[in-house]
């Protein structure tokens, strides 16, 4: 056994890049613990194992005296072998860990194992299994089994069965990953992609800059006859996508996110970082969008409060209502049901308008989403620490009744 032990640490070695000391290290201390037990060797008795790493030879001494019996060579091969498969195990696990730890913030490609609760089971090509947790899928998606699919890292955690490898669809990165590799102007740096804005399933805005007065960052984006961004419209499976130029001019840069409405006016606030935009009453319902859309991602992009009116003013404010302000609460006009959501979730005490957006980016989009939530998942969102979590799902359980 003694040189086929050694042959086997050294082809361990070779194919799983574990040291061969490591694993003889490991066998000596689990054969001083199998010896003990089935030895009968008091605690109080010295026992120490030693493997030759040049033969393999194993060597036993009970109180310094060598122990030659029967027993322990049997004890010798099962627990080797035992020892050896664990951690070839352990091994293939944490070379799976770090593989994919680097690959965080990343697009991997699979096949859609299976689903569970809801939860869709990746196949990362035979190497791990992720899992796209149902509130990082994109509502408008549906997958089916055998489905190639393409998916953000978002996360991976040790567990005790393996590498936990958490992906999402409905990541705002996903977009922007995307189009790093569909573009290779932004691949190869001249073209810069400053924010990104996106209401999964339904539409994104993305802010691009030139850092070369003669390529243009929106056409570079676009692609010749719209190939470009058409490629990444089919891969979200027609989410809209619109793509702002950036501009370190602010009443540039809100004209160019609340596209396609026309701006007539814009009064800055600068210090509180909010915008009173005006335009005409024909372009209004489009500033806005449906369900107050546009307004809100315009906003989430340029990270400033914008409040939208008519030239005429008060009458027609309160008409749109606050729902042309984003980050409030009040949605209005077709959008009743959106209103109730988004209005639940910004009564819960504590959320204000950067919690709120940060909610929805993770993928929390109504109450109810809010009282099903493990106040675990919910401090890993910038803003929100433990109490906080503990609290916004005890009142939303209230509000919902659960």
């Amino acid at each position: 056994m003694s040189q086929e032990l050694i042959a086997i640490l050294e082809q361990i070695e070779r194919e799983k890049g574990i040291k061969k000391e490591i694993l003889i290290e490991a066998v000596e201390s689990a054969l001083v613990s199998a010896a003990r037990r089935v030895m009968e060797i008091g605690p109080d008795e010295e026992l120490k194992v030693e493997i030759d790493p040049s033969n393999g030879k194993i060597r036993a001494f009970k109180n310094q005296e060598e122990i030659t019996s029967i027993d322990f060579g049997r004890i010798a091969a099962s627990t080797a072998r035992q020892v050896i498969i664990q951690k070839i195990r352990e091994a293939e696990k944490e070379i799976v860990f770090n593989d994919f730890q680097g690959k965080i913030g990343e697009i991997v490609s699979g096949t859609v194992y299976r689903f569970d609760k809801g939860n869709i089971i990746v196949d990362l090509l035979g190497k791990a299994e992720g899992i796209l947790l149902k509130r990082e899928q994109s509502p408008k998606e549906e997958f089916r089994q055998g489905q190639r699919i393409r998916a953000f890292v978002a996360e991976v955690k040790k567990d005790t069965k393996g590498p936990q490898i958490i992906l999402s669809r409905a990541h705002p990165n996903l977009v922007k990953k995307l189009f790093e590799l569909e573009v290779p102007e932004i691949f190869e740096g001249i073209v810069e992609i400053k924010s990104v804005a996106r209401q999964a399933g339904e539409r994104t805005k993305i802010a691009v800059y030139s850092k070369n007065e003669k390529v243009d960052s929106v056409g570079a984006c676009v692609g010749m006859r719209g190939n470009r961004v058409r490629n990444i419209v089919n891969e979200l499976q027609g989410e809209k996508i619109d793509i702002v130029r950036y501009s370190e001019d602010i009443r540039e840069y809100i004209k160019a996110a609340l596209s396609p409405a026309e701006i007539a006016e814009i009064k800055l606030d600068k210090e509180l970082q909010k915008a009173e935009v005006i335009v005409e009453n024909d372009q209004l319902s489009l500033a806005i969008g449906k369900h107050g859309q546009n307004v809100r991602l315009a906003s989430r992009l340029i990270s400033w409060e914008l409040d939208i009116r008519t030239k005429e003013g008060q009458e027609e404010k309160k008409e749109a209502g606050d729902e042309g302000s984003a980050g409030k609460e009040v949605r209005q006009e077709e959008g009743a049901e959106g209103k109730e959501e988004a209005a639940a979730i910004g009564d819960l005490p504590g959320v204000g308008a950067k919690t709120l957006d940060s909610l929805k980016e993770a993928g929390y989009n109504t109450i109810d989403d809010i009282a099903k939530a493990d106040p675990a998942d919910l401090v890993k969102i910038k803003g929100i620490g433990p109490k906080k979590a503990q609290n916004l799902v005890e009142e939303a359980k209230k509000l919902t009744n659960k």
